[in-house]
């Protein structure tokens, strides 16, 4: 299995002519040509830098054998689309283009206690990749490679390399990154690494690392 980071929160999975999109948001340049070449797409929260509605609504239209599974506010605004989104909750499960995967978590980290409560879930792919959108949720699976979100209004460097120690995984990787600079992306990667004796893989966007 192969993974390539895009922009921010976007992650693509490969297996042979196997593909899975997760989170192609708007803040992702090529969003819509990502979700063009797939047949499924993973969702975890409503978050622009995480869904766009748009993109994603023209290639339900466009695409017939296009599937999306989201949590069940962002599939209401989809709309069932012949049934081709899917509502998930922590929890379900599922296969998505033939990757197994495990919904967990639920909530959207806290950005202030003025700020509502958010749904939020969490993939755990193949067993292998666990992407937790915006939450710094521990799954009680093992986790072979973590993706670790470094950026935004939600995140602390210490809860990152809480999670980070917490899930143990084999390989780390920096996601959720946009609003680092190099250097800051790279200062991330010292700390969490002293902290935790884990390296932060920082990838550039676009490139693919084989699982």
């Amino acid at each position: 299995m192969e993974l390539t980071k895009h922009t921010h929160a976007t992650i693509v999975l490969t297996d042979g002519d196997r593909s899975l999109v997760i989170d192609p948001g708007a803040y992702t340049p090529n969003s819509a040509e990502l979700v063009a070449g797939t047949s499924a797409v993973l969702i975890t929260h409503d978050h622009p830098d995480h869904f766009d509605a748009g993109i994603l609504t023209a290639a339900l239209d466009a695409q017939p054998e296009l599937h999306v599974w989201a949590p069940a506010n962002v599939a209401a605004e989809l709309g069932a689309h012949d049934g081709r989104v899917t509502a998930v909750a922590a929890g379900d499960t599922f296969e998505a283009a033939g990757f197994p995967v495990e919904a967990v978590g639920g909530s959207h980290a806290v950005i202030h206690a003025d700020v509502p409560e958010m749904s939020n879930v969490g993939y755990l792919i193949a067993g292998e990749v666990y992407h937790p959108g915006d939450a710094y949720f521990v799954p009680e699976a093992s986790v072979a490679t973590l993706l670790v979100p470094t950026s935004g209004p939600w995140t602390k460097l210490g809860e990152l390399v809480d999670f980070v120690r917490a899930v143990k995984p084999a390989r780390a990787i920096q996601i959720h990154d946009l609003m680092l600079s190099d250097a800051g992306k790279s200062s991330f990667a010292q700390f969490a690494q002293q902290l935790t004796g884990q390296e932060l893989v920082t990838l550039a966007d676009g490139q693919t690392i084989t699982l």
